[in-house]
Formats: C-alpha cells, structure tokens, sequence
C-alpha cells in the first residue's frame, strides 16, 4: 500500500483527538483544544532543537547551533502569533466549559517545565505541581542533564573567553529563577562584544549571544501576552489545576534564563 499525505501524518488519529467534553459540545471547546494541543506541538519541536543546539555548542559546532536557535525563535513568534486567535474567544465563550476543567490546567505542562529546565531556570513550585504527572521522569532526567547556557558557556571557555571554570558544568550555574547576576560573566559576554568588531571569530560568537538574548525576550513576550489572555478571559479568577491565575503569571515575567546577557547591556558603551 503507497504511503499516502494522511498516512504519513496520521491524519486519522491526530484529527480524532480533540474530543470536547462539554454538552453539546459547546462550540469554542473545539479552539481551545486545538490551540492547546498545537502548542505542545511546537514545544515538542522547540525541545528538539534545543537538544540540537547543546549537542552542537558541546561538540564545538556553534554555526550550527545558531541555525536551530534561529528556528526555535521564529517558533516564539508563531506562539506568540497564536494568542491572538485564542483571543478571539469572549469570557462569555469561555465560561461555558471553563468549569470543566477544574483540574486541568497549561500550569501542569511537562514539555513546557523541560523547556524552563532545559534553559537554565525552574520556579520550584511548578516542579511540585507536576510530581503526580505522567511526564515528570523526563523533568527529572532533564535536570541531571547540562542546560543551554552550560552549553553556551563551555563553548565559550573552549574559544578562550574569560568564562570561569567554576560556572561550567557540572556544578555550574545553579538552576535558580532568583540566583544572582555573576559579575565575572558579564564582564566576559562586555569583553567578547567589544571585541567582536575587530575578529570574525568573536563576531560569530556575538551573533550567537544575540540568538540566546532574542530566545529568552520571546519567551518574555510570550509570558506577557499569556497574562494579558488569561486577564481578559478570567479576570483576577483563581486558575485551574491549582494555579493563582494571572497572579502567578505576573510573576514568571522577569528575565531568569541568562540574566547576565541582559545585565551586560549596562556595561557595554562609554559612559554619558
């Protein structure tokens, strides 16, 4: 039998998943699942080239690695981009299903918790929400493995920055939302920018810490258009699954994956 386009995207399974479980169903139902389930879609994707880029950055390819962190941006936007349809759903559309899902909730999203873990950074309440989880054997083999920025880093200390040993992997950089900014790092990331004008190599390595900056601002915007969403559908409601709604997604908006990369921007440029 030929392999068929529906055969191979399993058509027929895929479009038989979103299985609405209000009465009648309610008609929206239909779009918030699909949106739901296309995001994990993506994350899905987006750990695969996160994978991709610490394997490459740890092998010393970093041409490579930019090249899947520019895919893993460009995915960002197309999250961000999908907000807007989901916004096209009013509190009153909402309403009629929300209620169903008392226990469900995008807070116990085990892709998304890797992709945190993967980049460096967990808030220790969403690791506690998942302990139940099917999917929480693969947070946990995430958090023994090196991050992005362990990868960053090591590839870094490799091409002769000033990248202390004692923030390389294992042992290295603390998987801590709150940890504090390292001077000795930012000093390295001002002495690589200053220098990248004048050697190609460190122009090359500059473009790379864009990508790794540009990856976490998305991941900001997305939080922000995240809590603009849940405030116009819910207000200042309690979430589901456990979660405080808005006021705990206002609390996930600061930078926390590569604090330094942003914290160099003050460094950098004569003073005025």
């Amino acid at each position: 039998m030929p392999l068929t386009y529906s055969r191979s995207l399993k058509l027929d399974e895929l479009l038989a998943l979103q299985r609405p479980v209000s009465d009648g169903p309610e008609h929206d139902e239909t779009l918030f699942i699909v949106i739901h389930q296309v995001y994990e879609l993506w994350f899905k994707e987006i750990l695969h080239e996160v994978d991709a880029v610490r394997a490459r950055l740890l092998e010393g390819a970093p041409l490579q690695a930019l090249k899947s962190m520019r895919r893993i941006n460009v995915i960002q936007r197309t999250l961000n981009g999908q907000v807007d349809v989901l916004e096209t759903m009013t509190p009153v559309d909402f309403n009629l299903f929300r209620h169903l899902f008392t226990s469900a909730s995008g807070f116990q999203s085990v892709q998304f918790r890797c992709i945190e873990v993967a980049s460096g950074a967990i808030d220790p309440r969403a690791v506690r929400a998942l302990t139940d989880q099917p999917g929480m054997a693969e947070v946990t083999r995430r958090l023994a493995e090196p991050t992005l920025y362990d990868a960053l880093l090591t590839h870094l200390h490799r091409e002769g920055c000033a990248i202390p040993a004692r923030l390389l992997a294992p042992g290295g950089l603390p998987r801590d939302a709150a940890r504090p900014v390292e001077p000795e790092l930012v000093a390295a990331f001002k002495t690589l920018y200053e220098s990248a004008t004048r050697d190609a190599v460190r122009f090359e390595l500059s473009l790379l810490l864009e990508a790794f900056v540009d990856y976490e601002a998305l991941w900001i915007t997305w939080r922000h258009r995240h809590i603009q969403m849940v405030e116009r559908t819910i207000g200042l409601k309690m979430g589901t699954g456990g979660s405080s709604g808005a006021g705990y997604l206002r609390q996930t908006l600061a930078p926390r994956f590569f604090p330094e990369l942003f914290a160099v921007r003050t460094e950098l440029g004569a003073p005025i």
